[in-house]
């Protein structure tokens, strides 16, 4: 298979599959965070990185595909969701297992920022919050004992797989 096969319908349908997946993925993460009181650590934060970016590319894809670009475009832009969302699945997995204490997390995560002010402003007291920290799984699934970074790493494999197929087949 060459990227400049010509494309089929599985790259137009590929792209749609990641554009609602990506959004929908995020979109959960997203709602936990805003409706149901869960605040994010850093590397909860940097795992939607990859669906920010796939999501646009993704459109750009349709773009791509419905004004008859040559084929490399639409592949090259699976492409690019493709490893960015295997970089994501690399991601979840390192979370994960910082949250299992399989391996250190950055030093960084769940620091206390340094305060600013004497206190009594609003944007003091914003610089009071401190982030969870990223070894401690704010939720785990009652059922398969996935916290989200773990859910994120079936999530990442899905889509990461569904953007390499569609690039990639002819």
């Amino acid at each position: 298979m060459s990227l400049t096969s010509p494309l089929s319908r599985t790259q137009t349908l590929t792209a749609w599959i990641l554009l609602l997946g990506a959004a929908a993925t995020v979109g959960t993460a997203l709602g936990f965070e805003h409706i149901g009181g869960y605040i994010p650590c850093m590397l909860c934060l940097q795992q939607r990185i990859p669906y920010y970016v796939a999501a646009p590319v993704a459109v750009l894809a349709l773009i791509a595909i419905s004004v008859k670009s040559p084929a490399i475009v639409p592949r090259l832009l699976l492409l690019t969701i493709a490893i960015a969302m295997t970089i994501g699945f690399g991601l979840a997995v390192y979370h994960s297992g910082v949250e299992y204490g399989w391996w250190l997390g950055p030093a960084s995560c769940g620091a206390v920022p340094a305060q600013a002010g004497n206190g009594n402003g609003i944007l003091d007291q914003l610089n009071t919050v401190v982030p969870p920290s990223c070894d401690a799984a704010a939720w785990r699934d009652p059922v398969v004992n996935l916290s989200f970074a773990g859910w994120n790493v079936l999530a990442s494999a899905l889509w990461a797989v569904v953007a390499w197929r569609g690039a990639l087949k002819a």
